[in-house]
């Protein structure tokens, strides 16, 4: 009776998960495992809407397996000790396990081949199943990796993709071995109130759902802070609940300009992947350095505070920031105007912010989050890297009518129409019958510092 383990790790499903079917061809049975190890706590990778989510998705993976007549194996503690326990205990010849890119990951890759090897196991690692494109299979000539992401693109979408893998039809897991309960969201403190749902039921449903119903106009709505049809699937694409790769052979067989579109946002996630797998080091220092002087001291840290509270005075970045708290999540269109006000209006740095973003995102990412700070602030991968995002022109551009603000900033839902994205304009008695703040900047000073710090007067 021969006997595979595969241990999943960013890749909670049990659709299109090439380890999976690898593990289930390969033996008589399989150990579906998870190793919930405190390692991942201690890099800064747990947050309360994550493990919430992370504990959503085990449940439904744990679910999905059943209906497969298995189960799912959860251990607690160093992944490589548990994994060669396990290992151990079902007399498994061999564990699968998809590739990660970050230093983490390919550092417990190392460390895992090196303890199985050592005890006549082997280690199959499989690419393309968090990402569509693994970094480093394309890449420009005499570089590792593309630093622009137009060339990527090209190179990117003629690049021949796997087909997707149904389910296994059967998953049969040895009875004897032990598992640890699983968890529970419940027992996460300090979880956003609109946290949504994770798993690979409620990201199939998802993706199905903004398949039919959005894909065909997402080229013309995808800014639409108030619209809201955005597919949402950035977090159930973060733990792996919902494949990339499934998910661009459906956009692809829709077709049109606004699956393109979709399919374009995709690419970018693989993109940030291969330039954070060649350069580690860009998650805390600047991709291409352009000598800032950062504000810091009283002033700066009461802007930073008022940033983060969504009391900056600017209707659609405080709106932005509020949703975040709120759900855990963010509008794109506002990620980059929250990201811009912070690095460019008010100076101050970028990774700020950016821990801010991972304290609360669900889809928090390291190279996504990371790089897509770095764009806006000008030090990453952006071409124009002096770009300011204007919060006034930008909140009545994608929120015209001011229905995103007003859902998010309550106390100024009484505002006449495009008034609500400059409340300072009122006079007298109607300014201050809004429990609203004062802007903590004049657009006008804020360039000019950003101009003079950049050596752009």
């Amino acid at each position: 009776m021969t006997v595979s383990v595969v241990l999943f790790t960013s890749d909670l499903r049990v659709h299109d998960h090439p380890p999976l079917r690898a593990a289930v061809d390969a033996a008589h049975e399989v150990v579906p495992l998870f190793v919930r190890d405190p390692a991942v706590d201690r890099a800064g990778f747990a947050a309360p809407n994550r493990l919430a989510f992370l504990a959503d998705c085990l449940a439904d993976l744990d679910a999905g397996l059943r209906e497969l007549g298995g189960r799912l194996v959860v251990r607690g503690g160093d992944t490589v000790a548990e994994v060669c326990g396990v290992v151990r205990q079902a007399d498994a010849d061999e564990v699968h396990m998809a590739a990660g890119h970050s230093v983490f990951a390919r550092a417990r890759e190392a460390r895992l081949r090196r303890a199985l090897e050592s005890d006549g196991r082997r280690l199959y690692v499989h690419d393309a199943v968090a990402t569509v494109v693994p970094p480093g299979d394309v890449t420009p000539q005499g570089s590792d990796h593309f630093a622009v992401f137009t060339p990527y693109l090209r190179r990117w979408v003629s690049e021949p993709l796997r087909a997707p893998l149904l389910a296994p039809r059967k998953v049969p897991v040895p009875q004897e071995l032990r598992s640890e309960p699983l968890p529970e969201r419940a027992s996460v403190a300090d979880v956003s109130e609109g946290l949504a749902t994770g798993g690979e039921t409620e990201g199939r449903r998802r993706l199905e759902a903004w398949l039919s119903r959005h894909a065909d106009v997402y080229e013309e709505i995808h800014d639409d802070l108030a619209g809201d049809a955005t597919s949402r699937l950035s977090p159930y694409l973060h733990f792996g609940a919902v494949s990339a790769t499934e998910a661009v052979h459906r956009a692809r067989a829709r077709g049109g300009a606004g699956a393109e579109a979709f399919v374009r946002q995709l690419c970018w996630r693989d993109f940030h992947q291969q330039v954070l797998a060649a350069r580690p080091e860009i998650a805390v220092e600047d991709y291409r350095p352009r000598h800032d002087r950062w504000r810091r001291g009283g002033e700066a840290e009461a802007d930073l505070k008022a940033w983060k509270e969504g009391r900056t005075g600017y209707p659609v970045v405080d709106a932005a920031l509020r949703q975040l708290a709120h759900e855990g999540w963010m509008h794109n269109r506002g990620r980059l105007l929250a990201a811009s006000f912070l690095a460019k209006t008010l100076y101050l740095d970028w990774r700020e912010g950016a821990r801010h973003f991972l304290a609360l995102l669900v889809d928090g990412d390291i190279a996504n989050n990371q790089m897509n700070w770095q764009w806006v602030a000008g030090t990453g991968t952006d071409t124009r890297p002096h770009r300011v995002l204007n919060p006034v022109l930008q909140g009545k551009r994608y929120d015209p009518d001011g229905a995103y603000v007003r859902r998010w900033v309550p106390e100024l839902a009484d505002l006449p129409g495009r008034l609500i994205h400059e409340p300072w304009r009122l006079k007298g008695l109607d300014r201050a019958a809004y429990d609203y703040p004062e802007p903590v900047v004049d657009l006008a000073d804020g360039l000019s510092r950003f101009r003079q710090a950049r050596g752009r007067d």
